[in-house]
């Protein structure tokens, strides 16, 4: 009670207003020298329960948060399993969109030319059935005609031979000619009469006269026997027969090529068509692609940008945390000097050497985020019931709040910052993904656009080509298809004559 800081306290007394209670305590403790007893023992149990308690809380925590955080990953593995599930089924369903809508569109188009091939069917249809009316009508009529001829000459033939009728025509035509038979003929009316025949093919052209010219240069010269002039017209009927056949077969490939050549023509547009289609469709989603590469791209870079400005903020977060841990660990030390030293004149018991409190310093020095629960006895027995050492405490407790409060944000922001990470990588992933899977289309549909160019140069040229080979059949058809009904009739007149004057030349009578 002789020291200086005795006769300090003296004077705080008289001259500061303190709590009754705390005055009390101080002008006792000043007045009764060694008569004061100090609690410090008391106060160590409580601090002892308020740590044993505290560190129970703290241990129930943790293991509170590590069920937590193990619960996390496990819900987050599991969702993360189900979501590449549905990944992978969003992806099959919309390759099976992509596949049925070619197919439609594939569908469409035949039904297109289904429709097409039925109308050009029904039209062909309705044209057969009304030029089957036509030549069934035709047909009855010359059936009615015929059967009628037949009747008239039956029955003309049944007059003649009535025996009263030769007996007037002995009376009325006494010469030959009142037979009905022919007895004789002459080579010179035999070739009259046959010249006769030749000469009703009058609408032959010129060119096809030709043979009939020859056969009627036959029969005016008197050398030519009639058996020469009959193998000549046997042997005009087979060429005309020759003829007719061929010009039948040249229409019906005719007929055949420019219908085949027509449906290639139409064939050939309507791919034509298609891939102008297709082209336009593949430049149209080349440019859309261009467009979302582009957005990927610059979405990438800004996500690695925000990823490098994070990183660089946490860091600068992490060095200021390290730095204000190192300082309040550092005045945690001090104090605790300042605190031992106290000791040493309140309380011997819990003084520390120098030597043993340097190795406590070093501790603290070598982990600044341990709270001095961990200092061991040092801690549990550092209380005094010294205003000053409670000020200290104070002054302690504040560096512990601090630096607790700070590890709990930095815990945190380093959670919020590996979380943005895990995100960012994830994002990046799928970002690169659909990036790497939009080029791949990109050139995809690049090579789809150049392989439909060069199918639609290739289809161009056979288009023209086939243009061309229908222009050549037109060349080669026209003529024969306008005038075949005219050179049919023309040849069947020949047919006709050159059968009558081979009839006649065989003895028959057309007079």
């Amino acid at each position: 009670m002789q020291t200086g800081a005795a006769n300090v306290l003296r004077k705080l007394l008289a001259t500061h207003s303190i709590q009754d209670d705390d005055h009390e305590m101080l002008a006792s403790f000043l007045e009764g020298g060694d008569k004061y007893a100090p609690q410090s023992g008391q106060i160590s149990g409580i601090l002892k329960t308020i740590h044993d308690e505290m560190s129970a809380a703290f241990a129930d925590a943790t293991s509170t948060e590590n069920d937590a955080i193990q619960a996390y990953k496990e819900l987050m593995a599991a969702r993360l399993k189900e979501k590449a599930a549905l990944t992978a089924a969003i992806e099959a369903k919309l390759t099976k969109i992509g596949e049925l809508g070619v197919s439609i569109a594939e569908m469409k188009n035949d039904a297109g030319d289904t429709a097409e091939a039925l109308a050009a069917d029904e039209k062909f249809l309705a044209e057969l059935e009304k030029g089957c009316a036509t030549k069934t009508g035709e047909w009855e009529a010359r059936s009615k005609t015929r059967s009628d001829e037949l009747v008239a000459l039956a029955d003309t033939v049944k007059i003649l031979n009535d025996d009263d009728a030769l007996e007037l025509f002995k009376k009325t035509l006494p010469s030959a000619s009142a037979s009905f038979l022919q007895v004789s003929l002459s080579s010179g009316a035999q070739r009259q009469r046959a010249l006769l025949a030749l000469r009703k093919a009058t609408g032959l052209a010129p060119k096809d006269r030709t043979r009939l010219d020859l056969i009627s240069l036959a029969l005016h010269g008197k050398k030519i026997g009639f058996d020469k002039v009959v193998g000549m017209i046997d042997e005009m009927l087979v060429n005309l027969k020759k003829e007719q056949v061929d010009d039948d077969n040249k229409k019906a490939y005719c007929a055949e090529q420019l219908d085949t050549s027509d449906d290639t023509k139409k064939s050939l547009e309507r791919e034509v068509g298609n891939l102008e289609a297709s082209i336009a469709n593949g430049n149209e989603a080349i440019a859309t692609l261009t467009e979302e590469i582009a957005a990927l791209s610059a979405g990438i870079a800004a996500l690695d940008k925000s990823v490098a400005e994070a990183t660089a903020n946490r860091k600068a977060e992490h060095e200021e945390f390290n730095e204000l841990i190192a300082s309040d660990s550092a005045a945690k030390e001090v104090l605790g000097f300042a605190k031992n030293r106290l000791n040493k004149f309140y309380n011997p018991k819990l003084y520390k050497e120098p030597a043993a409190f340097a190795e406590i310093s070093e501790h603290v020095q070598a982990n600044p985020g341990l709270p001095p629960a961990t200092w061991g006895a040092f801690a549990k027995q550092s209380e005094s019931n010294g205003g000053v050492v409670q000020m200290i405490n104070l002054l302690i407790a504040d560096l512990d709040k601090d630096m607790t409060e700070a590890k709990a944000e930095e815990k945190n922001s380093q959670a919020d910052y590996e979380t943005m990470m895990a995100d960012s990588a994830e994002k990046r992933t799928a970002d690169s993904k659909s990036l790497s899977e939009k080029q791949a289309a990109k050139a995809d549909t690049q090579a789809a656009v150049e392989g439909h160019e060069d199918d639609k140069a290739s289809a161009t040229n056979e288009l023209a080509a086939t243009n061309k080979y229908i222009a050549s059949l037109h060349a080669e058809c026209d003529w024969l298809t306008k005038y075949f009904d005219v050179r049919k009739q023309a040849r069947a007149d020949e047919v006709d004559a050159l059968s009558n004057a081979k009839a006649v030349l065989n003895g028959a009578d057309y007079a």
